[in-house]
């Protein structure tokens, strides 16, 4: 194979080993109590005790077994002794424990054993070692950089490439995000198998070129069960919902059987669909074929039934497995997460509680999702009490430096009505990011603090961090709501000239609300048209809430026949130009609103009232 990129010379590794921490193994000793291991610790160190014992320990063969057993059942640090103590170690020695390393994520000291490995220069590395190597580069930083240096060494020293350990090549390009060097690599390959295939259709869709990843997935010579799983996830994770599903029908026609990857996925899709029978179809083959048992399709299930509104189908899967095995309750808290979310999202938050006290009262792991739900729900329905008690919770359970928790538990206070609590634990919190910032700055703009908002905002740009795109909507809503037009405007300015981001709706909204607030509707009027958003009914009902504020009849006349003209048969232009009218007597033209209303079909919806 002809490679025509110039690689990072060998001593580059001598270089980048000084930037691999391996990680001392003692810290991992509590993986020895796993319960899902194949094989227990008393055994390994049983085995490893007899061999030495009937004297085999001194054979090659027989001590790289144990190794293998120690690495097989996740003892690293046992492994790494024992192979302290071997005197003589070949190729299989070398290659067992870095493959052990780099299966269980300890790609550090992976890539630490190679080097050193080939440092000393006595074992050459044979292709399952560098196909293990490989598969560190792509965690550990300057990844990309080691990479080619083994590949250099690999096309240096003749190395004999077969298609897997090609697919080990190309994975990693992939992967450290050189997708050109994937591409060429990829056409230069000498020998494709559905792996390759299936790797480069990954990262046509991480690079987000979801045509070209349709297109390559068509032309692909063979497609097995994972080719289909990737473009249908694929599909769906970047919004293409309907694209996904047609594949998803396809391949119930001309593809693999599901397995449960695909039911996982499949369900995942019906539930951003909303497609309560498809998913129902789902469920029923699901059964049907016996593999309800796996977790992500179960999690995906109940997700599904949430989505779509069918609580009760979703809490009776979610009781059948807490009935019907243990083994669910400790180890897959997922499944009460995935509940507890949905409750939260179809406004039953008694149900959420209960299943969360249950989780707390059973002394299981609740997860960062799981917790932050909760607080936003608390905050979003103004229970303070039981925020209080779940803030306590999280100091009990160490996760109060938790970025989401330190947001959520600000925004829990603030919109519960304590902004001087949001601003105290904003103040005693060490770790801030602009997420946190943007939280509280958020908390002074919904109290209608602009003043405070716009002074913490600015102090934030002065401790060197770069506002997002949240942290504008934020200062722009304080600025509009304190009636600040003059900051408000400069912080548009700076938003786009400065940080180079491209207004979205709610920036543009915000700037109209700006306006309107402060009575400067003719300058809300000429922002709309100079920046060429005269197309948005958003920004158009802004405007016309402000006209109505100010009783600027005329153009709310205006606005409302833009409004009207972008969205005819939506409702309210014609109730807020009705009741402008009316409340200005003018009795003909809200009449003839009305019978507009009635003439286009167009249907108001139903007033409500708490009491």
């Amino acid at each position: 194979m002809i490679w025509k990129i110039s690689f990072p010379p060998l001593s580059t590794l001598a270089v980048l080993s000084k930037t691999i921490n391996p990680v001392h193994l003692q810290h991992y000793a509590h993986y020895s109590s796993s319960p899902l291991l194949p094989v227990s610790k008393i055994n390994v160190q049983v085995v490893h005790a007899k061999k030495i014992k009937d004297g085999s320990a001194q054979n090659s063969s027989i001590i790289n077994y144990v190794l293998n057993l120690y690495t097989k059942s996740n003892h690293l640090a046992s492994a790494q002794k024992l192979f302290d103590e071997i005197p003589q170690k070949d190729v299989r020695t070398w290659t067992t424990l870095i493959s052990g390393f780099s299966k269980f994520g300890l790609n550090g000291n992976a890539l630490w054993l190679f080097i050193k490995m080939q440092k000393e220069g006595i074992v050459i590395p044979n292709r399952f070692t560098l196909s293990s190597v490989l598969k560190c580069c792509s965690s550990v930083s300057n990844g990309l950089r080691l990479g080619k240096s083994i590949h250099g060494w690999m096309v240096t020293a003749a190395v004999d490439l077969d298609v897997s350990l090609e697919n080990a090549i190309l994975d990693l390009y992939v992967k450290c995000e050189a997708f050109d060097y994937a591409k060429r690599f990829f056409q230069l390959m000498t020998a494709k198998n559905v792996v390759s295939w299936n790797i480069m259709l990954a990262g046509y869709l991480d690079t987000e070129d979801m045509e070209t990843s349709v297109q390559l997935f068509q032309i692909m010579p063979e497609k097995d069960v994972s080719s289909w799983n990737t473009i249908i996830h694929g599909l769906l994770q970047h919004g293409f919902d309907r694209d996904a599903l047609k594949l998803l029908r396809q391949m119930t026609l001309d593809g693999p059987s599901f397995n449960e990857v695909t039911f996982s996925i499949s369900s995942a899709l019906m539930a951003s669909l909303r497609n309560l029978e498809l998913g129902r179809q789902i469920h029923g083959k699901v059964r049907r074929l016996s593999i309800s048992k796996d977790m992500r399709v179960r999690a995906s299930l109940i997700d599904m039934y949430c989505k779509c509104g069918q609580m009760d189908k979703a809490s009776r899967i979610f009781q059948e497995l807490r009935q019907g095995s243990v083994e669910v309750q400790h180890p897959h808290s997922v499944l009460w997460s995935t509940i507890i979310s949905g409750y939260i999202h179809n406004s039953m938050l008694k149900d959420a509680l209960e299943v969360f006290s249950s989780m707390v009262r059973d002394q299981l792991e609740v997860d960062v999702f799981t917790l932050s739900s909760i607080l936003s729900a608390s905050a979003n329905s103004g229970l303070l009490e039981l925020g209080w008690q779940i803030h306590g919770y999280v100091q009990k359970l160490g996760h109060i430096w938790d970025i989401f928790f330190i947001s959520a538990i600000i925004d829990m206070y603030a919109k519960c009505g304590k902004l001087d609590s949001a601003r105290l634990f904003f103040e005693q919190t060490q770790t801030r990011n602009i997420v946190v910032w943007t939280t509280m700055i958020n908390s002074y703009a919904i109290h209608g603090q602009g003043s405070d908002a716009v002074q913490l905002f600015e102090f934030m740009l002065n401790q060197m961090i770069a506002p997002n795109e949240v942290s504008f909507v934020s200062v722009l809503t304080a600025c509009g709501h304190a009636g600040l037009v003059k900051e408000g405007c400069k912080y548009f300015r700076l938003m786009k000239q400065v940080y180079g981001i491209k207004p979205g709706v709610e920036h543009l909204s915000c700037m109209v609300d700006l306006f309107g607030r402060a009575g400067c509707l003719e300058e809300a009027y000429g922002f709309i048209h100079e920046e060429g958003i005269s197309n948005m009914s958003e920004v158009w009902k802004v405007l016309l809430s402000s006209c109505l504020v100010h009783k600027n009849v005329k153009m709310a006349r205006h606005v409302s026949e833009k409004l009207l003209e972008l969205q005819p048969s939506e409702h309210s232009p014609y109730i807020l130009l009705s009741n402008t009218c009316s409340e200005h007597e003018n009795w003909d033209e809200a009449s003839k609103l009305r019978g507009l209303m009635k003439e286009r079909k167009v249907m108001k919806l139903p007033g409500q009232s708490w009491t």
